[in-house]
């Protein structure tokens, strides 16, 4: 898997959306980087949301804060895997986007999806997560959320899966990490 991640690597380097790969950004904490591509053609409104905030440098700084694992998640008859990030929103926020359903995007929750994070449909803004093997509960008629929406996703991870594992896997007080992982930047490769 990994040898076939680091080839998909190369290639998406030497012939860009020759091969499938839209938009590839690199996600650099102190831990390592994380490389993903997102898919504007299946989710325009969520990928159009992270770009302005990535265009504008608001991630620069910010950070993994929230992990959830199998064994931090006692209340929930649902369990799931993810690691989660974002800035402070306040005045930089452009405010909650309309939720694009992965029944119309095709995009499931697998094993390194990013997702928009959200609490009702249609008030995702910053936050954003990333999947730790495959969480069905998240996508449309998933019950992780008791709306049955599911969650926006939009991108995927093609290089770097070791460390949103070794953040996933950091020292917590309940879901939050006791040391957040620093996000340097995220930018468009």
């Amino acid at each position: 898997m990994k040898l076939r991640n680091t080839l998909l690597l190369c290639l998406t380097l030497l012939f860009g959306t020759a091969f499938g790969q839209e938009n590839v950004y690199v996600i650099e904490t102190v831990l390592g980087d994380i490389i993903f591509e997102t898919y504007p053609k299946k989710a325009p409104i969520t990928v159009k949301n992270f770009e302005v905030y990535e265009e504008k440098g608001d991630f620069n700084g910010a950070s993994f804060y929230r992990v959830v694992r199998m064994d931090n998640q006692p209340n929930d008859s649902i369990r799931i895997e993810v690691i989660q990030g974002n800035f402070t929103a306040n005045e930089n926020s452009i405010g909650p986007i309309a939720h694009e359903t992965n029944d119309k995007t095709g995009l499931l929750h697998k094993d390194g999806t990013v997702s928009m994070a959200r609490s009702k449909p249609g008030s995702a803004s910053v936050a954003f997560f990333i999947c730790v093997n495959d969480q069905p509960s998240l996508d449309f008629g998933g019950m992780r959320n008791p709306d049955g929406q599911g969650f926006a996703a939009f991108g995927q991870v093609i290089d770097g899966m070791d460390v949103v594992r070794k953040i996933q896997a950091g020292d917590t007080d309940q879901q939050t990490l006791k040391d957040p992982v620093k996000i340097l930047r995220i930018y468009r490769k």
